[in-house]
C-alpha cells in the first residue's frame, strides 16, 4: 500500500492554522507570530513533511535552477579536470540553497547562443554562468537582451550590467617566466590556448611582458586548444626547430603533461634538456615523473564564489565584482637550470626565484 506524501494541507490541519500561515512559516516569511511559527515547524517535523521544489518554484515564480553552457569538444572537456572541480564548487552552494545546475555541452558558438535562447524562452533557469570569455564576445549582449542574470567568470565586458568573478592569471604566468629566467633560461617558449579566448590572450601577454621586462625577446609561441593532443603536437613542433627552446611555459597542466611525455619519448631529458611549467595544478601534476612545476588556483573556491555571486544577482542583492586570491606558483621537479644556458638575461635583470612572491615548493 502506497503512502501519500505529507502536504501543507495536512500540516495546517494538524496545527490548526491556515495553509497560508503554514506557507509563511515554512518559507521563513513574515506575517506569522513566533509561537505559531514554532508550532507549525514542530508539526511539520512530526508529520515528516519535506519541501517540494516544484511547489517552491511556483510560489516564488522561479525555476530554482541556473545554467552553464560550455562550448568545448567533449573529449577535451572530459580530460581536463578544471570544469569538474569548478562545477563541484558551484554545487556546494546551489545544494544549500535548493537550486539545481543545468549543464549543457555544445559544439560551437552558434549552438551555444541557441541554448541560451531556449533556456530563456522556456523559463528553465533564473540566471547563467558565462565562461571562456572570447575576444569581441557577443554573448553578454545576447544575455542582456534575454534578461538573464549573468555572472562572468573572468574579466567582465566594459560598460555592461554584468557581475564578474575575477582571477589574475597573469601573476602566475609571470612567476613561471621569472622562475625560469632565474634558473638561467633565455629561450623560453609558450604553448597557448585558442587565441579567441580572453584568458589565452591574457596568459600569452604575461609571458611576452615578463620576457621583455628581463631584456629577452619572446621565444616561439604555438597556439593549441588546451587538450593533451594539442600539447603533444605543439611540443613536437617546438622540438623540431633548428634551435629548440630550453623551457616551455604551457597554458594549462594537461598540455604540459602531454608535452613532457612527448619530449621524453623523443629522448629529451626533462628537466635536464627541457624545463616545463603548467597552469591549474591538476591533481595528477604532483605525481607524474618529474612532478610538474605549475600555477595553483583554487578552482573549487572559484566555483563557490561564482555561485554565491549569481544567486545574489538573481536576488538583486549585489552586482559588484569579486576578485579571487592571487594564484600560487608551485615549484616541483620539472624545472632546472639549462644544460647550456648561453648568455641568458643580463644578471642585473635576473630575479631570484627563491624570493619572488606567490611561490611555494611542494
Amino acid at each position: 500500500m502506497s503512502t501519500q506524501p505529507t502536504t501543507i494541507t495536512d500540516v495546517a490541519r494538524a496545527a490548526g492554522v491556515s495553509k497560508a500561515a503554514v506557507s509563511f512559516a515554512l518559507n521563513d516569511r513574515p506575517g506569522v507570530a513566533a509561537d505559531t511559527r514554532a508550532r507549525i515547524l514542530a508539526v511539520a517535523r512530526e508529520l515528516g513533511w519535506t519541501p517540494s521544489l516544484r511547489g517552491r518554484a511556483l510560489s516564488v515564480s522561479r525555476a530554482l535552477a541556473v545554467g552553464l553552457v560550455i562550448a568545448r569538444a567533449p573529449e577535451t572537456l572530459g580530460a581536463d579536470p578544471f570544469f569538474g572541480y569548478f562545477i563541484s564548487g558551484i554545487e556546494t552552494v546551489l545544494s544549500e540553497r535548493g537550486y539545481a545546475l543545468m549543464l549543457q555541452v555544445v559544439g560551437d558558438e552558434e549552438s551555444e547562443h541557441e541554448s541560451y535562447r531556449q533556456l530563456a524562452a522556456n523559463g528553465r533557469v533564473d540566471g547563467v554562468f558565462l565562461t571562456d570569455m572570447r575576444v569581441d564576445d557577443l554573448r553578454p549582449q545576447l544575455l542582456e537582451g534575454l534578461r538573464l542574470p549573468t555572472v562572468v567568470i573572468g574579466p567582465a565586458p566594459a560598460n555592461g550590467p554584468w557581475s564578474a568573478v575575477n582571477i589574475n592569471d597573469q601573476l602566475g604566468i609571470t612567476a613561471a617566466v621569472e622562475h625560469l629566467i632565474g634558473l638561467g633560461h633565455r629561450d623560453i617558449a609558450h604553448v597557448s590556448g585558442p587565441t579567441e579566448l580572453v584568458h589565452s590572450v591574457s596568459r600569452r601577454s604575461a609571458w611576452e611582458q615578463a620576457l621583455s621586462d628581463a631584456g629577452l625577446p619572446p621565444g616561439p609561441c604555438i597556439t593549441s586548444d588546451f587538450s593533451a593532443q594539442g600539447g603533444a603536437s605543439a611540443t613536437s613542433q617546438l622540438l623540431d626547430l633548428g634551435e629548440p627552446p630550453t623551457a616551455i611555459v604551457y597554458a594549462n597542466d594537461l598540455m604540459a603533461i602531454a608535452g613532457m611525455s612527448t619530449a621524453i619519448s623523443r629522448g629529451v631529458e626533462v628537466p635536464g634538456q627541457l624545463s616545463a611549467t603548467g597552469f591549474d595544478d591538476a591533481p595528477l601534476s604532483a605525481y607524474i615523473q618529474p612532478a610538474l612545476t605549475t600555477v595553483r588556483t583554487d578552482v573549487v573556491g572559484w566555483g563557490r564564489a561564482a555561485a554565491t555571486q549569481l544567486l545574489a544577482v538573481i536576488d538583486r542583492e549585489s552586482g559588484s565584482d569579486i576578485d579571487l586570491p592571487a594564484p600560487e606558483f608551485v615549484i616541483r621537479a620539472s624545472t632546472a637550470p639549462p644544460r647550456h644556458p648561453g648568455t641568458g638575461a643580463p644578471s642585473k635583470d635576473r630575479r631570484d626565484s627563491a624570493t619572488a612572491p606567490q611561490r611555494t615548493e611542494s
